[in-house]
C-alpha cells in the first residue's frame, strides 16, 4: 500500500448478544435507518438467494451522499461482503465485509472490514475518505452494540403507523406538492418557515419551523431522498425530547380510482424524557398516543392540502 493507494481498514466492537441475532440485523437493510445513524434510506434494487444490490443514501462529514452496493450473504459463515457497484466522488472504489464471531451464547465480536481507493488517487479525497470511513464506522458498531443489547427493551418503545388517502388526481402532482417543500409556508397553515437545501437532485435538507395547537414553534431537521414520482424518504435527525429517532416515507400509487398517498413513520420513543414532557406518572403508552397524534395530525394535514392541490389540477 503507498501513501496514496488502496486503503484497507478494521474497526470491530464486541456487543453482549448472540452471534445470530447481529447477523439478521445487519442483513436486513431495512433496519439501516434505525440502527445506524449515517444511514437516511436504503432501497433494495435486486435481490437473490444470497445476493442483492442495494443503493444507499447516507451521511458522510456531514454531507448526504448515495452509492449502489452489491451484497454477499452467508449466513453460516455470518459474513455479509459488500462492494459499491456505483461510488460517489471522491470514492474511486469502495468494498469489505461485516464479519461476526460468537465469542460465548449471548456474547459476539463484529468486524467492519473496508478497502478503498479514491479518484485520481488524490491525497486529499483519500483524507476525505479516511475520515468518513473512520467517523462511519465507529458511529455504526456504536449504535449496533446500542440496538442489539436494548433490542428487547426498545421493542416496547418503537412503533410505526401510517396515514393514506385517495386523490382523484394525478401521483405527479401529488408527490410535486410534497417534494416542493419551500413552499410549504404558503401552502401549509401548521408550516411557520422552511430553509430548503438540495446541491445534489433527490437529496434534500429540511429545516422546518412547525406550528403546534397551542400555538408554539418547534424546528425540526431531515435528510430527504426524492424518487420521482413515487417515493419521498427521510430521516430527522434534529428531534423532539419525546423521540430518540423518527423516520418515515411518503408514498405516491396511481389506482384506478387515484392516487393512494400515504405518510408512514417509525418512532422509537426517548423514554427519559416522558415525565418531563407529559408530568409526573406519565407512561410510555402516553407518549406513544401523543406523539403519533402529533405527527399523525400534520401528515393528515398536508395529505389533505396536497389532494386539494391534485384535484385542483385536474382537466376536464
Amino acid at each position: 500500500m503507498t501513501a496514496n493507494g488502496p486503503r484497507e481498514v478494521e474497526h470491530e466492537i464486541t456487543v453482549e448478544a448472540p452471534a445470530q441475532e447481529a447477523y439478521r440485523l445487519i442483513a436486513d437493510v431495512g433496519n439501516w435507518p434505525r440502527l445506524f445513524p449515517p444511514t437516511i434510506f436504503v432501497d433494495q434494487v435486486a435481490t437473490g438467494a444470497d445476493r442483492e444490490r442495494i443503493r444507499i443514501w447516507a451521511t458522510a462529514n456531514g454531507k448526504a451522499k448515495t452509492w449502489t452496493s452489491l451484497r454477499t450473504l452467508d449466513p453460516r459463515a455470518l459474513r455479509i461482503g459488500f462492494r459499491q457497484e456505483v461510488s460517489a466522488p471522491p470514492v474511486a472504489s469502495m468494498g469489505g465485509a461485516w464479519v461476526i464471531e460468537p465469542l460465548s451464547g449471548t456474547t459476539s465480536r463484529i468486524r467492519l472490514l473496508h478497502h478503498y481507493t479514491a479518484v485520481d488517487d488524490a491525497p486529499d479525497g483519500l483524507a476525505w475518505i479516511d475520515r468518513a470511513v473512520d467517523t462511519n464506522s465507529r458511529s455504526e458498531l456504536a449504535a449496533l452494540k446500542t440496538n442489539v443489547e436494548l433490542a428487547h427493551r426498545a421493542q416496547a418503545v418503537t412503533f410505526s403507523f401510517e396515514d393514506t388517502v385517495t386523490v382523484h388526481g394525478a401521483g405527479k402532482d401529488v408527490y410535486d406538492f410534497v417534494n416542493e417543500a419551500q413552499l410549504w409556508p404558503e401552502r401549509l397553515p401548521h408550516v411557520a418557515s422552511v430553509r430548503l437545501t438540495e446541491d445534489e437532485p433527490g437529496l434534500q435538507l429540511l429545516r422546518m419551523d412547525t406550528r403546534a395547537k397551542d400555538g408554539s414553534t418547534h424546528t425540526t431537521e431531515s435528510h430527504r431522498v426524492c424518487l420521482p414520482h413515487h417515493r419521498i424518504a427521510y430521516k430527522q435527525v434534529t428531534l423532539p425530547a419525546l423521540m430518540s429517532l423518527h423516520t418515515g416515507y411518503w408514498t405516491f400509487e396511481e389506482t384506478r380510482d387515484g392516487t393512494a398517498a400515504s405518510s408512514q413513520h417509525t418512532v422509537v420513543l426517548n423514554t427519559e424524557n416522558i415525565e418531563k414532557v407529559l408530568g409526573p406518572g406519565a407512561t410510555a403508552q402516553d407518549a406513544r398516543g401523543y406523539v403519533q397524534e402529533a405527527l399523525s395530525t400534520n401528515s393528515r394535514a398536508t395529505l389533505g392540502h396536497a389532494k386539494a392541490y391534485a384535484e385542483g389540477r385536474r382537466r376536464p
